[in-house]
């Protein structure tokens, strides 16, 4: 970090709001640089890590907790129609009957010019994946959401795909039966925020218990380095809950998320700053695991000083904890 960013940083962190008590992050070792992550736990318990970089980055460990090797990337070819100079971003792993499902989203910073893609694997390795290109979620200026930051979620036999990405938030649009391309129907929103320019993206979605809990980053996400947010205005991860995978989200107390509803699931606490680009991976040894990238005040904040954070979930009320 910047020396002249320490005492900025420690001020504003001073003034902040007092939140409550977070565990820190798991321990991590090796290639834990993370940026907007995806995890995937393969049959034979290989940890796959898939980052925002370089064509999306992969890095694999026999434990969550590392240590991580990078050992290459997905060497997408861009099969959609955007340009060459757009970048692949925020990846998204899911196991679709026997064969694994890598969407990704190809696009500028702060474009709306955005469209979401596919590449399948059957072994998650680099030089496997096949890219299938567009699956029909696109935007333009034209369109009242930003097509990035993908998810996928199966609800019965029916795939659906969250995604979204400031202007009106979250949105989601079911998939055809192989989770391939979209069904033809409309994507409807099921997460906004009315207020300032909407931070809202990132979207995760899963099911425990009797209930689908959508997570979603808020806030500012980068360039932590040359400008810093006010406090509290820098990346943390808020929830819904729903009975329904496709809407009725509602906060802990019981405001709507279509109306700017959202509970704090984890905030910047201690070194921890501006965690987001999160996931939840349901692991057999480990139970519920969320996920995500952060910045530790005391290695730096520059977007290639983000670390791969990871907590086992608790739950409270019928909440999660962290």
């Amino acid at each position: 970090m910047f020396s002249f960013l320490k005492p900025l940083l420690a001020t504003i962190l001073v003034v902040a709001p007092i939140v409550q008590a977070y565990s820190s992050p798991g321990a991590c070792s090796g290639a834990c640089w993370a940026h907007d992550p995806a995890i995937a736990k393969r049959s034979d318990g290989t940890y796959f890590k898939f980052n925002t970089g370089g064509g999306i980055e992969i890095a694999t460990a026999s434990a969550i907790e590392g240590p991580w090797t990078l050992v290459g990337y997905s060497c997408l070819s861009s099969n959609v129609i955007l340009n060459a100079n757009n970048t692949f971003q925020a990846p998204d792993v899911s196991l679709v009957d026997g064969v694994y499902h890598l969407y990704y989203a190809v696009s500028t910073f702060g474009s709306q010019v955005s469209e979401i893609g596919l590449a399948t694997s059957t072994t998650l390795e680099p030089g496997s994946w096949t890219d299938l290109g567009a699956t029909g979620v696109a935007s333009t200026s034209a369109k009242p959401y930003n097509a990035i930051d993908p998810n996928l979620i199966l609800v019965g036999s029916t795939y659906l795909l969250n995604f979204g990405s400031f202007w009106q938030d979250i949105y989601q649009v079911a998939l055809n039966s192989a989770a391939t391309k979209t069904a033809g129907t409309s994507a409807y929103n099921i997460e906004y925020d009315s207020g300032g320019d909407h931070p809202c993206e990132g979207s995760f979605m899963f099911y425990y218990d009797g209930y689908y809990y959508l997570l979603w980053s808020h806030g500012i996400c980068c360039n932590y380095e040359t400008t810093l947010p006010a406090a509290g205005a820098e990346y943390m991860i808020k929830m819904c809950r729903s009975t329904s995978a496709t809407s009725g989200f509602v906060d802990k107390s019981g405001t709507a998320c279509l109306s700017s509803g959202g509970t704090i699931l984890l905030e910047s606490h201690g070194v921890v700053y501006g965690p987001g680009g999160q996931g939840v991976l349901y692991d057999s040894s480990l139970g519920y695991v969320l996920y995500y990238h952060y910045a530790d005040t005391n290695d730096g904040l520059a977007d290639a000083d983000y670390l791969f954070g990871w907590n086992v979930l608790t739950w409270s009320d019928g909440w999660p904890v962290v």
